[in-house]
Order: structure tokens, then sequence, then C-alpha cells
């Protein structure tokens, strides 16, 4: 393994909750429903990748997913918190994980794939980090996002997320085209769960005030074995190839012209 550091300033997340997201990812519905869609999407839409990106990979867990399951892949990681890449050290020691700014990558034309899961949400340019993905994708490349959908679903946990916003549909299509990218599919997740997702934000917003990044993805037992059954249905339906128009989740496969 490689680690490199690229001088990241310190903005858009509460680096200390990385232990809690370490803890948390392997049992918890959501990140395993989200690993789930992203494995199947680059196998249907980047088959013929050798080299992986992930821009701002966390503790790991989505990438050491992928090395799981493309062992023959050379896989990236990069993230702008060095309390991050500890954990994904540990789950990825042969991984070249790089800290460094995703408005400043320093690469062209240079993996065949690159995914950002829950991560553009967090930088105030998210533009300048498309631009610059684009810049790093070689011809004919594949990006793959996952963002938080739907201003209606601001709540507090937004806040303490650090987020600078939930995207609509419209917006982030517009903002990947205007980098360059040629859109493949979209599709919300997390649909059929909306309307708990509502009520647990309005509950937050008006009620409690209060938020909390990890208090609905830490749901176990029945309720989350239930749950991660619902969001294993409606993987089902996005491999038929129906897309959700709304839901919690906004997820993307782009591609950059050959």
């Amino acid at each position: 393994m490689q680690t490199e550091t690229i001088a990241p300033p310190r903005v858009g997340f509460d680096p200390q909750c990385f232990s809690e997201l370490a803890a948390a990812e392997a049992a918890s519905f959501w990140f395993k429903a989200r690993n789930k869609l992203i494995l199947w999407a680059l196998g249907k839409y980047a088959p013929k990748t050798r080299s992986f990106m992930e821009i701002g990979c966390g503790t790991g867990f989505v990438l050491s997913a992928i090395a799981e399951h493309h062992p023959q892949w050379e896989i990236h990681g990069t993230e702008l918190f060095a309390e991050g890449l500890s954990y994904a050290k540990e789950r990825l020691p042969d991984a070249n994980l790089i800290e460094l700014d995703a408005k400043n990558i320093p690469f062209k034309q240079r993996f065949d794939t690159v995914g950002t899961f829950d991560v553009l949400e967090h930088i105030d340019d998210d533009q300048l980090v498309l631009n610059q993905i684009f810049k790093a994708l070689r011809p004919g490349g594949t990006l793959l996002i996952t963002v938080p959908q739907h201003a209606i679903l601001w709540s507090p946990s937004d806040d303490v997320a650090h987020h600078y916003r939930r995207y609509e549909r419209h917006d982030l299509v517009t903002k990947v085209q205007k980098a360059g990218f040629s859109v493949i599919r979209v599709t919300s997740f997390v649909s059929t769960l909306m309307p708990l997702m509502l009520a647990s934000r309005l509950w937050q917003r008006y009620v409690t005030r209060r938020g909390s990044i990890m208090s609905e993805l830490q749901i176990k037992g029945l309720v989350g074995a239930l749950l991660e059954t619902v969001l294993a249905i409606e993987l089902f339906v996005i491999k038929l190839g129906l897309s959700f128009p709304a839901g919690g989740t906004l997820f993307l496969v782009t591609r950059k012209p050959g």
C-alpha cells in the first residue's frame, strides 16, 4: 500500500465521526444496501474496469467491498481526512490511499472508473470536483455517484453532517453534464422508505430540533432486517431497468465521451 498526502483543508465533515461510521457500517441496513447497488452498477456499467478510484473513501467500507469483488482491479482511494484513512488502511492494506482535497485531483486521464458516494454534498464547490473527476478519467471512463436527495428532507441531521445541500435530480444532472459527462442511468433509491424518512426529518426539524448522523442508520434487529429486505426489493426493480422518481438517495451513472 502507498499512502500520500496532498495538503487538504479541513472543511465539510467532522472527522471524529469516522469512529462511529467504522463501528456501524457493517451492521447498517443502509450501508449494506448501498454497497449492493454500487457493486451491481459496476458490473453492469463498467465491466471492463481495470483501475478504480473512490473520491472520499472514508473508512474504506465501500472500497473494501469493491476490492473483494474485483481483486484484479487496481484500487485507489482518496480522502480529505487522515482520520478516515487510518481505518481504510486496515481494511485495504494493498490499496493506494491518498489524503487529498477532491477540488485538486492530481491525475489526468488515469482511471477507468471513479466513484464518489455521499461525498459531494459535503463540498462547497461540487462543480469543481466534478470537473476534476472528468479530468482524471480516461476517455470512455465511468463515474458513479450517490448523494442525499430532496430539500424537503433537510433536517438538523444534515446540519450535524455538515451538508451543504441535498440534491434535486435536475440540479445534479445539469452539473455532471456541465462537467462534460453523459448520463447513462439515473434513479432514486431508498424510495419506498421516503414517507418514514420524511416523518423522521419533520420530527427532528419541528419537535426535537436535534439531529444525529447515525440515528436512522443504526436501526438493527427485526426492523433493520425488514428495511434491508425492502431495499433489496428496490434494487431488484432497478435491475429490471425501472427507475424510482423520488427517494432519500439519488444515484447516477455517467460517462466521459470516448
